[in-house]
């Protein structure tokens, strides 16, 4: 009977780690947070693998009631917490979990409840890159009751790639510090990614130069020169803006890659794809001030 349930359990894992299926939606999570689980796991020795696939478990990609409320990452109930608090249904009705003032401070509290507490400190005598030992540690130390959450975290882990993050040795400072400005009950930061050596985010409807400036700590005047615009320009839902000057050339893989000019696109739009400066489009290319590029048009980028 033992053997049979045994077996059962396994085929049961093995399943749950081959519907593990990548999506749009964790990667644009891990793409905001991996450089917060690098910095916890240099400060607090937690394979930064183990915090992220909690993170996206947890939370549900950050879209959870518990993470959108409260900032909760990590489920992680109250247990003598004298901060703020939110109630939510779990193993019992309206159950007292922790609340924080941004997700940052989630990530940090998540470091020092395993660090402080006696049930995990088996854990810190593994490596930071035996991500599996962490993941059926957690489970066997009684993190949380589902019997397959260490295959889960496992699966996770393996189908993003996120051990590679297990072996960093430094972490963006930049997109670490903006996260830390984040601040509120249900404040939402944009995810920040790096293209052509450079910061940028996408732009959300209502976003201003402004608001954006205001919460990655930059100028908004500095922001909108940096894109080539007048500070008070509006803003486009999923509009490219750069976070530094832009480049004078795009990246090196588009050396002998010239861009082909499709219906609608301006020297800006293409520009802003790239990441590089307007006028050095228009140098680069030998082009007159008025321009106006038309479809086909090849056009050097670098």
């Amino acid at each position: 009977m033992r053997y049979i349930f045994a077996l059962l359990f396994l085929l049961s894992s093995l399943c749950s780690m081959a519907q593990t299926k990548w999506n749009a939606r964790f990667q644009s999570y891990i793409d905001q947070y991996h450089d917060v689980a690098i910095a916890e796991m240099l400060k607090y020795r937690i394979p930064a693998s183990i915090t992220l696939a909690q993170g996206l478990l947890e939370s549900g990609a950050g879209e959870s009631e518990l993470a959108r409320k409260g900032n909760n990452h990590f489920g992680i109930k109250c247990h003598g917490w004298q901060g703020r608090k939110t109630y939510h249904d779990d193993d019992e009705s309206q159950e007292c979990f922790r609340a924080y003032n941004s997700v940052m401070e989630s990530y940090e509290d998540h470091s020092r409840f395993l660090v402080n507490s006696s049930r995990y400190r088996r854990l810190f005598s593994l490596k930071t890159t035996d991500y599996k030992g962490w993941a059926h540690g957690l489970k066997a130390c009684g993190y949380a009751t589902n019997p397959a959450y260490a295959q889960r975290l496992i699966g996770i882990i393996e189908t993003y790639g996120l051990h590679k993050y297990d072996k960093a040795k430094s972490y963006d400072e930049f997109v670490v510090n903006t996260q830390r400005r984040q601040g509120g009950e249900g404040a939402r930061l944009h995810p920040i990614h790096i293209y052509n050596k450079n910061y940028y985010l996408n732009a959300r409807k209502g976003d201003t130069f402004r608001s954006i400036g205001e919460e990655v700590g930059i100028s908004y005047r500095k922001i909108a020169r940096y894109n080539e615009r007048h500070r008070n320009d509006p803003l486009q839902p999923g509009e490219i803006v750069y976070l530094k000057k832009k480049r004078s050339k795009a990246d090196k893989a588009f050396k002998n890659r010239p861009h082909v000019v499709r219906q609608g696109e301006s020297m800006y739009d293409i520009a802003q794809r790239y990441g590089i400066r307007l006028k050095s489009l228009y140098k680069m290319n030998s082009l007159p001030a008025d321009y106006m590029p038309k479809v086909g048009d090849r056009l050097r980028v670098r």
